[in-house]
């Protein structure tokens, strides 16, 4: 006897009975992973094909070391910079050259060999050099290129970093020197020179500042006020908008808290983390490979977003496991700052106002996702079926395409 087909009402209530015990806010789901995982290889597949935020060509400050010679008569400024960004004038105000206008024209000089770049930066030295102001008394001086070294071509989709020398000539009993760095070259990180007690000048000069007036015949004393200042700017800038990957693992806390006291606790637990692997890092007692690092920071954010697709609820263990991430993540600040350097005599005042501008960058993430969705929407029935899994599932999938990246596509 055949078989007879199911009424069209009986078989749409049990559809919504199969969503609503998938998706029940109040009980453990029971994800049907089969529409999950093609969700999540369409995410990975979209992702890929997109502008690929995970590292394609991330905007990072240049970093310049200033030296004067000892009878003050010139001076060099030793600049380690993303060439190609400065060249089409692509400045910090986006996370990555593909947000930029101008990027058809950074990927035509990015795709130039080491030559070619050279003979071009050559060719147009004139109005490049034109974009630093560098001043002794309130006089500009007349600088040049001493040496330029650019690497070969390299992986393409990475960020290539070439070294800039410039020099020039001092006024007899010239005092002092500001560097002003224009906004279209991005955002540089200034160090003068130091004392033996590795005391000196160092400043975050962004949307063409002008630097504080460093001694030509002594070493410049900072004030701690300006040093906590100039590291909280970094450590935020490296959240918001530098430092994609750790916004999305903070969202992904965020995601399965819908309160702010748990929350809390966990962004704690992963401050007190990364703090002290950043000291340790900063001190040298702790080295690892940003290549093992970077892949671990991507797979901490796959696991916290997997576990929010099968908890409903913040897990004993949870916190352990953020505390275990929030040590990587460190890891990965210190290489950050160990790129801008912290002078030996303000190294506390440094470290714990770099990590206080990180915490804020983070405690940013949290505000802004609180008011965009958690506080209209967090106690609604369907709050963890159209928000909190759909939201999961796209940060795992960004997470796990930056491990395929980092790891077996590297």
């Amino acid at each position: 006897m055949p078989k007879l087909q199911e009424p069209a009402c009986t078989m749409t209530h049990k559809m919504k009975l199969i969503l609503a015990d998938t998706f029940n806010p109040y009980s453990r789901p029971q994800i049907n992973l089969v529409p999950a995982i093609l969700v999540l290889l369409i995410t990975i597949t979209s992702f890929a094909a997109s502008t690929g935020i995970a590292r394609a060509h991330e905007i990072q400050p240049a970093i310049a070391d200033l030296v004067f010679a000892p009878d003050g008569s010139e001076f060099e400024l030793d600049i380690a910079l993303n060439l190609e960004a400065a060249l089409a004038g692509i400045g910090s105000e986006h996370e990555d050259t593909d947000q930029s206008a101008q990027s058809e024209q950074y990927n035509t000089l990015r795709a130039l060999s080491a030559d070619e770049l050279q003979a071009h930066v050559t060719a147009n030295s004139e109005a490049f050099l034109g974009q630093i102001t560098i001043s002794a008394d309130e006089n500009r001086l007349e600088t040049s290129i001493d040496s330029l070294s650019v690497p070969e071509i390299g992986d393409l989709s990475a960020p290539r970093i070439s070294r800039l020398k410039l020099k020039g000539e001092l006024p007899a009993n010239a005092q002092n020197m500001t560097v002003s760095w224009d906004q279209a070259l991005g955002a540089i990180v200034l160090r003068g020179p130091l004392s033996d007690t590795g005391e000196g000048y160092t400043g975050y000069l962004q949307n063409g500042a002008t630097s504080d007036p460093i001694s030509i015949r002594g070493i410049t004393s900072q004030s701690t006020w300006q040093v906590i200042s100039d590291y909280v700017v970094i450590g935020y800038a490296h959240i918001i908008p530098k430092g994609l990957d750790h916004i999305l693992f903070v969202i992904g806390l965020f995601l399965l808290s819908t309160r702010l006291s748990p929350l809390f606790w966990q962004i704690t637990a992963f401050t007190l983390a990364h703090t002290i692997t950043l000291a340790l890092g900063m001190l040298g007692l702790v080295t690892i490979p940003a290549s093992i690092v970077e892949p671990l920071i991507a797979a901490s954010i796959v696991y916290i977003c997997v576990e929010n697709l099968f908890m409903n609820h913040l897990s004993k263990w949870r916190p352990f496991v953020i505390f275990g991430f929030g040590l990587l993540h460190g890891l990965g600040f210190a290489s950050v700052l160990t790129e801008v350097g912290l002078s030996r005599s303000h190294f506390v005042t440094g470290l714990i106002s770099f990590n206080v501008g990180v915490e804020l960058g983070q405690l940013s993430v949290i505000l802004l996702c609180f008011l965009a969705v958690g506080f209209w929407f967090r106690n609604k029935d369907w709050y963890r079926a159209v928000i909190v899994i759909p939201g999961s599932l796209i940060i795992a999938a960004i997470g796990a395409y930056w491990f395929l990246e980092r790891t077996v596509l590297a």
